[in-house]
């Protein structure tokens, strides 16, 4: 299936955790994009960055298992250590074992100190998903790009300004992208519907620069 061909199954979807958004998914993708393309018409890796950010919600649709959306939406979290009080309703880690492990409830868990996000194993919901099947399908977005997909849900991280301990050199730069990304990402909804005729072709190039026309997902 085609990235496009993916963004039109959105269609279908509205995310039941977003208190700003009643319209359907593939709209908040068009209205980030956009955007973003007018504020920065120069990065065109941000402006498809944007368009799949929260493709990984196919996961909600029937062809792709259908799951249920508190599995696949909402905020996500490091595993491994233990869990911050940034994270949203964390008054329900008192019933995860975890939260009583003798490792995986220390400050720093399995991980090192600065060992890089990437090393971290992170909750699943639509960003991982979307990411490895980036990676997967050998993207050539840069890593900011990559970033922004894998964790612009962390609100703990480039909200709170929790786990910093875990992230390196490199995050920290990435953080700056994300930060960047998110104000578009949660105000840039809008009423207005984006005229997908008029945009489609522009995006098209764009996915055809960064992706393979067929992605496995």
């Amino acid at each position: 299936m085609s990235i496009w061909e993916c963004c039109e199954l959105l269609n279908e979807f509205v995310d039941e955790s977003d208190p700003d958004l009643d319209e359907p998914q593939i709209e908040h993708l068009l209205q980030t994009a956009e955007a973003i393309r007018r504020d920065y018409p120069n990065e065109d890796w941000l402006h498809l960055t944007a368009l799949i950010h929260d493709l990984g919600k196919v996961l909600l649709h029937p062809n792709f298992g259908g799951e249920p959306q508190w599995s696949v939406v909402g905020d996500t979290f490091p595993l491994g250590c233990s869990f911050d009080e940034a994270i949203v309703h964390n008054q329900y880690f008192k019933d995860n074992p975890d939260s009583k492990h003798l490792v995986y409830n220390t400050k720093l868990g399995v991980y090192t100190e600065n060992c890089g996000l990437d090393k971290v194993t992170m909750s699943w919901g639509h960003d991982e998903y979307m990411y490895r099947v980036a990676k997967e399908n050998c993207t050539t977005l840069p890593a900011a790009g990559l970033f922004i997909i894998r964790f612009h849900s962390f609100y703990a991280m480039h909200r709170s300004d929790s786990y910093k301990y875990l992230m390196n050199e490199e995050d920290e730069e990435m953080l700056k992208w994300l930060r960047i990304f998110n104000k578009y990402d949660l105000y840039s909804k809008s009423k207005v519907r984006i005229n997908q005729e008029e945009v489609k072709p522009y995006y098209l190039s764009l996915i055809k620069k960064y992706f393979p026309e067929k992605l496995r997902w």
